[in-house]
């Protein structure tokens, strides 16, 4: 139990003394960077998925 305090007490302390975190406004920033890319790379992908949906629907059709 002692070596889970201790690792938690060092845990802490390097959470709260030693990490440099971003300012808010470049948080934000980043995240809605995130957040338009991963929209963009969802609709490439939905309608990669609609185009070869139709295609293979196209081709078993014609058999």
């Amino acid at each position: 139990m002692e070596k889970f305090t201790s690792f938690l007490k060092a845990s802490w302390e390097e959470m709260t003394q030693h990490v440099t975190w971003p300012p808010f406004n470049e948080l934000q920033a980043n995240t809605t960077l995130v957040l338009v890319g991963s929209l963009i790379f969802a609709f490439v992908v939905g309608v990669m998925d609609l185009v070869f949906e139709n295609a293979l629907k196209l081709f078993y059709q014609s058999f």
